[in-house]
């Protein structure tokens, strides 16, 4: 088994906390941050320390919310989409290596990866229960291609070979947050904490002498867990059909787009992966997610110590040889 340096016994992954000990050392806070709940909960004897690097961790959330949100119009994210196609744009030299960071997950995934998804993805809103049409789909699928994003490292620019392109970088950013917190967590001296945005956590250490107990929930009832994963020193994330949805007609419209089609894949209702880090683990899911589950798992069988949980619609969970049940 690949995993068992993180994973600290055999089956037993929502973060379930296994009950902790009640200790003042453990410090814990939520906010709501990037769309999403951002929990924070480390390990130190002193409050002060413990709070101030809370604090920093929300900071650094707030800090990439701002500069790579296509939510707010001023964001560096924003003003890619506004203006690349007609001319390289100048961005931080972190958002210019995101970018290309995403671009080598397409190449990796075949294009199941894919942050032009957008050039679509745009159409769907959730809330509303909309959806495109099939003629909108068909005028603004040409616009969808990793190889339309042009990525100057060493100018930090980004431009677009074609008119229409969008990118999202929602596939990826939260990943990438978690990881920079953990960053500064080690930085600032703490050995033991788990940082969570959405559905991608990582843990740094373990629980004081016991590992963090990740469970994966059932797709159809938030109350039910099809796994417990006991786990330390690992990034997990999960993706699921469950997230961000509606249902019409028998079909249902979720958050994760198919870049070949403009639709949500089927075939899948949750893919989970654990590994060395957020941003890995989360490019991983959605890029399971497109493919299907054969193909899926040949990526994740392909990648040194990385493992995933995947659940089929029909109702099957299929695991990575990492961590399949005895």
């Amino acid at each position: 088994m690949h995993m068992m340096r993180r994973i600290a016994s055999a089956f037993t992954t929502v973060l379930l906390l296994a009950p902790a000990i009640a200790h003042a050392e453990w410090h814990q806070r939520e906010e709501a941050i990037m769309g999403t709940r951002v929990a924070v909960e480390l390990w130190h004897e002193d409050a002060g320390v413990a709070t101030d690097a809370i604090d920093a961790v929300m900071a650094e959330m707030h800090r990439i919310d701002e500069l790579m949100s296509h939510y707010k119009p001023d964001s560096q994210l924003s003003r890619i989409n506004r203006d690349a196609a007609t001319m390289p744009v100048k961005v931080d030299r972190e958002l210019a290596g995101l970018i290309a960071r995403a671009l080598e997950f397409s190449e990796l995934s075949g294009g199941a990866f894919d942050i032009t998804y957008a050039s679509v993805g745009y159409l769907y809103d959730y809330r509303e229960r909309r959806h495109p049409s099939e003629d909108q789909i068909k005028a603004a699928l040409p616009a969808i291609g990793w190889r339309h994003v042009v990525v100057d490292l060493e100018a930090s620019t980004v431009r677009y070979l074609q008119p229409g392109v969008r990118i999202d970088l929602g596939g990826i950013a939260k990943g990438y947050a978690v990881d920079s917190a953990v960053q500064i967590l080690r930085a600032r001296g703490i050995t033991n904490a788990t940082v969570t945005a959405g559905g991608d956590s990582r843990i740094l250490g373990d629980r004081r002498g016991r590992p963090w107990v990740v469970g994966i929930r059932h797709p159809d009832d938030p109350g039910r867990v099809i796994a417990r994963i006991p786990l330390a020193d690992a990034a997990i994330s999960t993706s699921g059909d469950y997230e961000r949805y509606f249902d019409e007609g028998g079909v249902r419209y979720h958050h994760i787009i198919d870049p070949h089609t403009g639709r949500s894949p089927v075939g899948v209702r949750s893919v989970t992966v654990i590994g060395p880090e957020a941003i890995l683990t989360e490019g991983l899911t959605k890029s399971v997610f497109v493919m299907g589950p054969e193909r899926g798992l040949a990526l994740i069988e392909s990648q040194e110590d990385v493992d995933a949980v995947i659940v089929t619609s029909d109702g099957h969970v299929l695991y990575s040889k990492g961590l399949a049940p005895p």
